[in-house]
């Protein structure tokens, strides 16, 4: 299986589903199950029970939902969502833009 394009606080926008159009940071990437944890997309309402311990009221609360990967494209920061290719400089393998040819920000 190869690995994903999409890294972790990468911006995304998702291309399908109900969030169609919506753009958020990636806050976890799930690659044995190909989805991927987007911030403000696919929101559900989970019921939670109150743990005084760790000081957590209960009630509805609202968390997002992992999202498969082909839902969604990384978005460039001149293009908008592109597709993602690939390009050595020197012994390090990049990720590029395939409309522009920049490289895409590697945030560690």
């Amino acid at each position: 299986m190869p690995g994903l394009k999409i890294r972790r606080n990468d911006t995304v926008e998702v291309i399908a589903g109900k969030d169609k159009g919506k753009r958020g940071r990636v806050l976890r990437v799930m690659q044995d199950k190909d989805r991927l944890l987007v911030e403000h997309v696919m929101m559900v309402k989970k019921t939670v029970k109150p743990n005084p311990q760790r000081n957590i009221k209960g009630g509805i609360a609202e968390q997002e939902n992992p999202i498969h990967t082909s839902n969604v494209m990384l978005v460039c920061g001149h293009c908008g969502p592109v597709r993602v290719g690939f390009k050595f400089e020197g012994d390090t393998k990049v990720r590029v833009c395939r409309k522009c040819g920049q490289t895409l920000a590697t945030k560690k």
